[in-house]
């Protein structure tokens, strides 16, 4: 049996119509669920994109994060750094099982310098021009108008990731050129030209539909018909406030949308590659996210540190059985990123490594085993505590500082307790903690207990990566529970 795992990046588990989205247009990723098994309730474990591919990847908790930043990386967050020596990769094991590991990937963060996520592949393709990879040289003088139609009177660095975006974009004849429609056909042709007399695990990472949201026009036309040829969705604000006006927030929906769209495009075409040359059936395939964003929400968009709701921390999970076992299920029940290891070697037939911290989620889909009653989610300073009726966050720590990049606010000094009622407010718009304060203390125990039985569990060793500074750990921090 092969594998194919499939992670795109920010993309919101309702936006699909094997989750009840009726509006949004996902017939490929429709059709692997209803071939497949749901996941009605799986969370991401760390946040945002290098946190989540470490659980993935590992089948590991790693929150309480440690702060451990790097030289080559300006990203300097609680948890977001290269894997740790002692993590045994799925790749890793798996290659030592006798498959062949290949990855295609065009996340640039995977990549950067002093990153390793790469290990345990035996073939690897990195394809440029995500965000803010120095792929071609940053001449703003070649989108000056582009520029200020995705920026009108904004003053924007010559260096600003914006500018190589706009670049790439001029060089478009067809969705075939984006960088999601690269990174699959590549993967697709692998499959097509894989001749070997061994089973394969297939690993693709797609950065869309991150910001910036600009599909082609034709995709955003979908869900604004007066959306014209907008780039109002590559600069997104990361507030309400800072939206224009409603056709400013309509292109800035339907440009997200749109990108979900072109997504399900080009898994499609992976997927037709699998079916095409028979191996449909003798391949187990997974599609998840490493989280969404908040799209006008409690007047927010994007993602943030302190924006743990349903909207950002829930992910899609389809699980699809090469011989259909449970195809249609839609299984309730917490689970995590940590999960998807053990259950893809579960289903292999093959032996889980002792590293492990996740679960088999196969008993689960087969109606066999139960879920925990809550979970744990954490982006930076905030983490989350929620069960089947509450969501529970607050920082798990006494922050001192923020981050900003790129003009966006990754920290937060708000030390406020938040607690939302799931069954009267599914949106997550109306803190009641001041009104539930023996169900904030007891959210804030279990906290508290995951925190300290995770702690010894979260640090090890990164030899050869240069750090700046000493390691900081947070056993010495005044803690909210102090």
């Amino acid at each position: 049996m092969n594998l194919v795992i499939i992670v795109s990046d920010t993309f919101r588990w309702d936006y699909m119509g094997a989750y009840g989205n009726d509006r949004i247009h996902t017939p490929n990723l429709d059709r692997l669920a209803a071939e497949g098994t749901v996941f009605l309730d799986a969370f991401a474990e760390g946040l945002p994109t290098i946190n989540a591919r470490r659980v993935i990847y590992t089948g590991r908790h790693i929150f309480p994060f440690q702060y451990r930043p790097q030289r080559s990386d300006p990203i300097q967050q609680h948890g977001w750094h290269p894997l740790y020596d002692e993590d045994v990769t799925l790749a890793e094991h798996l290659r030592d099982r006798g498959y062949f590991t290949a990855l295609f990937n065009d996340v640039y963060h995977l990549m950067k310098p002093g990153k390793n996520f790469h290990r345990g592949f035996r073939q690897w393709e990195w394809v440029r021009g995500q965000e803010g990879d120095p792929d071609i040289l940053p001449d703003r003088a070649k989108v000056a108008d582009l520029l200020e139609r995705a920026a009108p009177g904004r003053e924007i660095a010559d260096d600003a990731w914006i500018i190589q975006h706009l670049l790439r974009r001029r060089q478009w004849k067809s969705d075939a050129d984006t960088i999601v429609g690269r990174t699959m056909t590549r993967a697709a042709d692998w499959v097509r030209g894989y001749s070997l007399d061994k089973p394969f695990y297939l690993h693709v990472e797609v950065f869309d539909p991150h910001e910036p949201w600009d599909p082609p026009a034709e995709y955003a036309r979908r869900y604004e018909r007066d959306y014209g040829d907008s780039l109002d969705g590559c600069l997104a604000p990361s507030t309400m406030d800072g939206v224009r006006d409603d056709q400013h927030f309509r292109n800035i929906r339907a440009a997200y949308a749109g990108e979900v769209t072109l997504v399900d495009r080009w898994t499609g075409h992976l997927l037709d590659a699998l079916r095409e040359t028979g191996r449909m059936d003798e391949t187990l395939v997974i599609f998840t996210s490493d989280h969404g964003c908040m799209m006008g929400e409690q007047g927010l968009i994007h993602k943030g540190t302190d924006r743990l709701h349903n909207q950002v921390t829930k992910l899609p999970l389809i699980v699809r059985h090469p011989a259909g076992r449970a195809a249609g299920a839609r299984v309730p029940g917490f689970c995590q990123h940590q999960d998807i290891m053990p259950t893809a070697l579960d289903i292999l037939g093959e032996p889980v490594p002792d590293r492990v911290l996740g679960r088999s989620l196969w008993p689960q889909a087969l109606g066999q085993g139960g879920a925990p009653d809550h979970v744990v989610s954490a982006f930076c300073f905030h983490a989350c505590c929620r069960t089947a009726k509450w969501n529970y966050v607050r920082p798990w720590f006494k922050a001192a500082t923020t981050q900003v990049r790129e003009g966006r606010l990754f920290g937060s000094l708000n030390m406020e307790e938040k607690l939302y009622d799931l069954e009267a407010d599914p949106q997550e718009l109306t803190n009641v903690a001041a009104q539930h304060p023996d169900v904030t203390a007891d959210l804030s125990r279990r906290l508290n207990a995951h925190i300290e039985r995770m702690r010894p569990l979260t640090n090890g060793t990164l030899q050869g990566v240069a750090e700046i500074g000493a390691q900081m750990t947070f056993d010495g921090l005044p803690r909210l529970d102090a």
